[in-house]
């Protein structure tokens, strides 16, 4: 008889420190302040929108055209250009919206594009998603604090985009060594934004002409490579259809000065931007410069379709 009592003594107590464990645990939860979208916003200084892996067949157009945004004090930044980009504000880029975060919502009245809303999702340590129910679709960004953000791998990368920033590319140099080639009588290049992305002009006007006055007199398409080993050079090929493609190792001097290297006759060139276009000034800027030209950043693979369908109501 004494063995059963203190065997029923053990299981009770066991059952109660079990009981008042568990009791502390789930307490301590629920003291535990939920996230909100506006601590996500601010955890980090710059979001770098990863274009690619956007999910949803729709287009929010202020994150199309951004290479970054910053969230501060209730104003949106966004580095829409790739000349000055680490300069520009302070690296924040320029003033394109106000916006008001609270619960996991995100408010953006935006100066072109107006009033966008967004659910917002962690979905790690440094990512969040931005799901517009407007248009069933997903963004997401990744966080980086201003001073180890690489600004030079993002220009890198993006170098199809720095080359449609200008009305206009003058060769202003062609080097004295090298083999006569039909390139030799290209003054002007052109890279337009917008359509399919991918269409240059050239022109063989004589130099020193004002960018609005020029008569192109080729249009065709261009991409832009990579070279193995060597992040800073790239390649770049003209298709005339007239003639073999012209294909050159790209180098960029400076923001507004880039080389070009013909490998075929060994000859240099130097072309500079004439007309550099702006895209999306603040409305606040004393200068209202505007866009010019419909430029946005396109998928580099096939869209996703969003799961995140109907999770707010629209």
């Amino acid at each position: 008889m004494k063995t059963i009592k203190i065997l029923l003594s053990a299981v009770l107590a066991s059952t109660l420190l079990t009981s008042c464990y568990t009791e502390v645990v789930v307490d301590e939860f629920n003291d535990v302040p939920p996230i909100t979208a506006n601590q996500l916003l601010h955890a980090y200084d710059l979001w770098y929108v990863d274009i690619n892996a956007t999910q949803g067949f729709g287009e929010t157009p202020f994150l199309q055209k951004a290479f970054t945004i910053s969230f501060i004090n209730g104003v949106l930044y966004a580095n829409n250009n790739l000349v000055g980009i680490g300069n520009s504000g302070n690296g924040y880029g320029i003033d394109v919206a106000e916006y008001d975060a609270y619960d996991m919502i995100l408010d953006v009245n935006h100066d072109l594009d107006g009033f966008q809303t967004f659910d917002v999702f962690e979905v790690d340590y440094n990512t969040i998603e931005l799901y517009n129910p407007n248009n069933d679709t997903s963004y997401f960004l990744e966080g980086y604090q201003r001073n180890n953000f690489d600004y030079d791998f993002v220009f890198y990368d993006n170098i199809h985009y720095f080359l449609q920033e200008y009305d206009a590319w003058e060769k202003t140099y062609t080097s004295e060594f090298g083999v006569l080639n039909e390139f030799d009588n290209e003054n002007y290049l052109q890279f337009l934004a917008g359509g399919n992305d991918s269409e240059f002009r050239s022109s063989q006007d004589n130099n020193g002409l004002n960018y609005n006055n020029l008569q192109w007199d080729y249009t065709g398409i261009y991409g832009v490579g990579n070279i193995a080993g060597n992040d800073l050079l790239k390649t770049l090929t003209l298709d005339y259809d007239s003639l073999d493609n012209e294909y050159f190792e790209l180098s960029v001097i400076n923001d507004g000065k880039i080389e070009l290297y013909h490998p075929t006759s060994e000859t240099v060139y130097e072309f500079e931007g004439r007309g550099y276009i702006q895209y999306l000034k603040s409305g606040n800027d004393k200068g209202k410069l505007h866009t010019k030209k419909d430029k946005k950043r396109k998928f580099k693979k096939d869209r996703v379709e969003n799961p995140r369908e109907n999770t707010r109501v629209k």
